[in-house]
């Protein structure tokens, strides 16, 4: 159960979280590949050299796609909540019970953000118009993101978290 004291992160909060999560993710994913392909590649993957894709084939892969979806997840599952969501304070929690989102849940969700992207966005501005501001990766995995309100908030939870 969502508890009184917190309402849903609207689009503003969450667009903002997102750019921040997107700029930590591209510089891990950039400092990655520039230590693991090298710098001669990396310049040429950049520049969109067909010759340097193949070359890194299966690395480019996994540090482009994988590497986020794992540093997503991780931070889903251990704290409710991407760095940038994090620093707006927000929290993502099971849609009816307001409990943590299990793997699953995070997985679904990950995967749920390209229809969320698909028809020019409009999964994401559906936050806009929904009563729980919910984007449709939201509704497919069933959660809803959380802005916490330490007012309200026990001295003591505060001092243990």
């Amino acid at each position: 159960m969502i508890r009184p004291f917190e309402e849903y992160a609207g689009f503003g909060t969450r667009a903002i979280a997102a750019i921040v999560d997107f700029a930590w993710l591209a510089a891990v994913v950039f400092a990655c590949s520039y230590f693991l392909l090298g710098s001669e590649i990396l310049t040429q993957l950049l520049s969109g050299d067909e010759a340097a894709l193949q070359q890194a084939g299966i690395q480019a892969f996994l540090l482009n796609d994988v590497l986020p979806f794992l540093l997503t997840l991780f931070f889903w599952i251990r704290y409710g909540a991407t760095p940038g969501k994090i620093v707006a304070d927000c929290e993502i929690v099971h849609a009816t019970t307001g409990k943590p989102i299990t793997l699953g849940q995070a997985v679904l969700r990950y995967l749920a953000y390209l229809i969320s992207a698909l028809p020019l966005g409009l999964g994401f501005l559906w936050i806009l118009w929904d009563k729980r501001k919910q984007g449709w990766h939201d509704k497919i995995a069933n959660t809803v993101v959380i802005m916490h309100d330490e007012m309200n908030v026990p001295l003591n939870k505060l001092v243990q978290s």
